[in-house]
């Protein structure tokens, strides 16, 4: 059995957005499967597809006032290098990384999941953002200054984290 199962936990109710991640858990699940023969061309088939998803998310963010450099995009980024860095290393013999690569992503997935993404489709059905025309529904309710933090209500807009009321 692999180590990530798709289930409604994962749904984020951003129909495009849960399609996307149906799509990742079934490429990371090839991945985990994948004899070594085909190792390499599965992780390469997973790599293209984040690829894609992390850009498409980018886009929405971009099109719903998120600041190029937030921590969601950020976070992108820096998975994408290291997915990029196990397929540099798988093609040099080290087929196993690539399989310590995928334990990790079924790992981290639903928490990026469950914390970055959740954040973004509440954000994206609170302005009426329609991800398959890029259209903003509701253009009063974006924000007036670019999200900088996660976009989440544990940010400020300086990626400061915002710390709790002391109790009285």
């Amino acid at each position: 059995m692999a180590a990530l199962q798709w289930s409604e936990e994962l749904a984020l109710d951003l129909p495009q957005m849960d399609h996307t991640h149906q799509e990742f858990v079934a490429l990371l699940q090839a991945v985990e499967s994948a004899d070594d023969v085909a190792l390499i061309g599965a992780w390469e088939d997973l790599v293209a597809h984040t690829d894609a998803h992390f850009a498409q998310e980018d886009r929405w963010m971009q099109a719903t006032r998120f600041a190029a450099g937030n921590c969601h995009s950020t976070q992108h980024q820096v998975v994408l290098k290291i997915m990029r860095e196990g397929t540099d290393r798988a093609r040099q013999g080290e087929l196993h990384v690539l399989r310590e690569m995928a334990a990790e992503l079924a790992v981290w997935f639903p928490q990026h999941t469950d914390a970055m993404d959740a954040s973004l489709a509440q954000h994206l059905r609170r302005v009426g953002f329609d991800p398959a025309t890029g259209s903003v529904q509701t253009p009063g309710a974006l924000p007036d200054d670019l999200i900088h933090g996660c976009g989440g209500a544990c940010s400020s807009g300086d990626d400061t984290p915002v710390q709790p009321a002391a109790a009285a």
